[in-house]
């Protein structure tokens, strides 16, 4: 059944002195990263920001506390009015398990507050944006923040601060080693961009596009794209004027299952207002007879829309903020690789 979906809000701009409230709502802090933890908090409050640090952050497990418990700290940091942003430290594994235990109703009636993160912090910042009508910004987590952007990107607080146009394009290098060691190297705040490359378009033609954007993490949410939860096909009705651009990137999944799930989000009419499908380039492993990018073009590569990959949305640094419900034009021709954003 198809939901009525919210009129679209975007929060008000971030501006120095605004409170920032940190929880996890998937996985916390381990006692050997709470040194990247304290230089993460410091780096926003070099910024002008006062951060507000919640209960359900440390943890010796899967995730930072009970499920009701997380549920709770998320929706009340959201619904306070004195708290203008919310970004966990990180993403995890099972923030699906908190859905059906957000105040929906109660954030119904509140003030838009940023939500802010990517990888499993998608399963929420998707609902939040399709549920309440708020947009929410993709693209990185507290322990992110130190990090300066590289040239052609910006910082996700700048991208919160303003209504735009923001202008990034991509840098033409990436990060091909993993993750920096925050243990012994907790004050690390430059990407290290060691390996060329830029978007590639299936097809080589000339890309200039726009729409509203929507995505996350593949991974976390194939499992809710069928439910009221991710159902982006009724977001593309409401913005069926001006279409949807619609971003999406595999964290570990296989080639095998990430075809898999794109299928399913074909069947559940993700992509039935899609303008342009922007993929994240991904380290996840490719199969012995499927690639990664086989398995976009297996379920995305007669749809008729511009297939852009490589783009720096997903968990291979660096990272491209990108807000849910912006107004986004995407063009690849020659050598211009860029997205302009308004949050109106």
């Amino acid at each position: 059944m198809e939901l009525t979906l919210p009129r679209l809000r975007f929060p008000r701009p971030l501006e120095q002195g605004d409170r920032i409230g940190v929880t996890a709502p998937s996985s916390g802090v381990q006692p050997e990263m709470q040194a990247r933890f304290e230089v993460a908090v410091r780096s926003l409050r070099d910024r002008g920001y006062e951060v507000v640090l919640g209960a359900c952050l440390g943890t010796d497990g899967v995730v930072s506390a009970p499920k009701e418990q997380r549920a709770a700290e998320l929706t009340a940091m959201l619904a306070d009015p004195s708290i203008r942003a919310v970004v966990p430290p990180w993403g995890g594994e099972l923030a699906i398990d908190v859905l059906d235990r957000i105040g929906w109703a109660e954030l119904a009636d509140a003030e838009p507050t940023w939500l802010v993160g990517y990888s499993d912090m998608t399963t929420v910042l998707l609902p939040v944006t399709l549920r309440l009508g708020w947009a929410t910004l993709h693209g990185a987590n507290l322990m992110d923040s130190p990090y300066a952007a590289p040239d052609g990107l910006l910082h996700w607080t700048e991208v919160a601060s303003g209504p735009g146009p923001f202008t990034q394009s991509s840098p033409g290098r990436y990060r091909s080693t993993g993750w920096d060691d925050y243990v012994g190297d907790p004050g690390v705040d430059t990407l290290r961009l060691d390996a060329p490359g830029t978007w590639r378009v299936v097809g080589d033609e000339p890309v200039d596009v726009t729409g509203r954007l929507v995505g996350g993490c593949i991974d976390v949410l194939g499992p809710v794209a069928a439910t009221p939860y991710g159902d982006v096909r009724s977001f593309g009705r409401q913005h069926a004027a001006e279409g949807l651009v619609v971003y999406l990137e595999a964290c570990e999944d296989s080639a095998y299952s990430i075809a898999r799930v794109l299928h399913s989000m074909r069947y559940a009419g993700w992509f039935e207002h899609a303008n342009a499908v922007l993929v994240g380039r991904t380290s996840a492993p490719d199969a012995r007879d499927l690639t990664q990018t086989g398995a976009v073009v297996d379920a995305l590569g007669d749809l008729g829309v511009p297939l852009v990959l490589d783009v720096e949305c997903g968990h291979v640094a660096p990272y491209l903020p990108l807000v849910n419900g912006a107004l986004a034009r995407v063009v690849v021709d020659g050598d211009r690789r860029e997205i302009t954003q308004m949050l109106a």
